[in-house]
């Protein structure tokens, strides 16, 4: 089979790498890939945007199977463009897009649903948002309606800082027409998790279970980011909670989908809040969690080929997926200054003295002169399995204590709770 992943981030690494595994696959393409991909699969110089460019390529190359990565691309439709070119696509369409592409499509689907979420209100007025300092108390969650990267969620502490958040998001524009509208959340308090579920129209599976860590410094400080590592299993999750999940979330999304009519293929991230109250939906996102995939790809056991042809053949009942008992760390490197502007072109150092069973995962990364430079905010995620998570996080900061380039910083605590 001839394989196109389109993305160039760590997530589509890690997917490339799961997917060079399948005896099945004869030609792994990614476009545009990076310099860890590359050792992997055959890179594009086509932007994973660029849907007109993507689909030609597709077309003439007679791929046989599509595996979209970013959230970007498929809000603007590329499944439905590649479908409609005769190309079999892993991803959800342009509608079920929305759930990701709108944070306030999703609030509404999970309320129409009575799947447990925060409480909400949306805004497009900023004078009147102004006005609605404190609606839930504080701290106060601002989010952007639309895509901002991972980083459109502001959590103010204080009124000061709610009004200057406000005047940032709708007045300076600092995340662009994202947050043209606003929605405002109760803020919720417990340990936050992920899982990641395979869906096609008639099922819904969960992945194994992962736990990201948002914030830029050790003990959840500072901004937001797209993530700055994980790990799986989540130590949060029991049996007992992994069973109410499943009756109150996954099933009534499912029947949801079916309800409103999303013939949703494809990966569903669902962000949770382990309350007091019970397991609550942050939000929903329509691929693959980046950097969770990068600890819970490499603890499956399944040809990922099997699960991809499975949904996209509304098959996704017959697939058994089998997982390692392993535990996985991943710690993301990340540049300086990152979340905000960073420097580009940093020779990275030491990728040729990690360990052989250690995955190093290129997010932002680009090949110069025969010299890996740094090329993105998040650069690198080391991941390590090991038979307990002490051991898998011990492995992960092993190595990530090998690797360098100026003004490296990664957070010292992925892995605890």
């Amino acid at each position: 089979m001839k394989v196109l992943v389109v993305g160039g981030g760590g997530r589509e690494h890690s997917i490339c790498w799961k997917l060079a595994k399948s005896p099945r696959i004869k030609d792994l393409y990614c476009a545009p890939g990076n310099a860890g991909i590359a050792e992997v699969a055959q890179c594009v110089e086509i932007g994973a945007e660029d849907i007109e460019g993507i689909c030609e390529f597709a077309v003439a190359k007679a791929i046989d199977l599509a595996v979209i990565g970013p959230e970007v691309p498929l809000a603007m439709g590329i499944v439905d463009k590649l479908e409609a070119a005769g190309i079999r696509t892993f991803g959800p369409n342009a509608k079920c897009s929305q759930l990701e592409a709108s944070k306030s499509f999703t609030k509404a689907f999970l309320e129409r649903h009575h799947i447990p979420t925060a409480g909400y209100k949306e805004f497009t007025d900023k004078n009147q948002l102004l006005d609605a300092i404190g609606i839930f108390g504080f701290p106060m969650v601002l989010k952007a309606d639309g895509l901002a990267a991972g980083k459109g969620v502001v959590i103010a502490e204080t009124e000061e800082e709610a009004g200057r958040s406000i005047e940032e998001m709708m007045g300076q524009k600092v995340f662009g027409s994202a947050a043209d509208k606003v929605v405002v959340e109760e803020f919720l308090t417990g340990t936050e998790a992920s899982m990641l579920c395979f869906v096609d129209e008639n099922t819904i599976v969960p992945m194994e279970s992962a736990q990201d860590y948002k914030r830029i410094n050790d003990g959840d400080k500072g901004p937001n980011t797209g993530g700055m590592g994980t790990y799986s299993p989540s130590l949060v999750f029991t049996p007992e909670l992994e069973e109410r999940i499943h009756k109150e979330i996954l099933l009534p999304t499912l029947k949801g989908f079916q309800e409103d009519g999303l013939d949703f293929k494809g990966v569903l991230f669902i962000g949770l809040m382990i309350s007091e109250k019970g397991p609550k939906v942050i939000e929903f996102n329509n691929r693959f969690g980046d950097p969770e995939t990068q600890s819970v790809l490499p603890r499956m056991k399944t040809d990922l080929l099997d699960v991809f042809m499975a949904v996209t053949n509304s098959r996704l009942a017959d697939v058994k997926i089998e997982w390692k008992e392993d535990k996985a760390v991943c710690v993301v490197l990340a540049s300086d200054g990152y979340p905000g502007s960073y420097a580009k072109g940093k020779p990275i150092a030491g990728l040729d003295k990690t360990a052989p069973d250690v995955l190093v995962f290129h997010a932002g990364t680009k090949i110069s002169n025969d010299d890996v430079l740094t090329w993105g905010g998040r650069v690198l995620g080391v991941t390590a399995l090991g038979k307990t998570h002490e051991e898998a996080r011990r492995k992960a900061y092993e190595n990530v204590a090998k690797v360098s380039f100026e003004g490296m910083q990664y957070r010292k605590d992925i892995g605890t709770v």
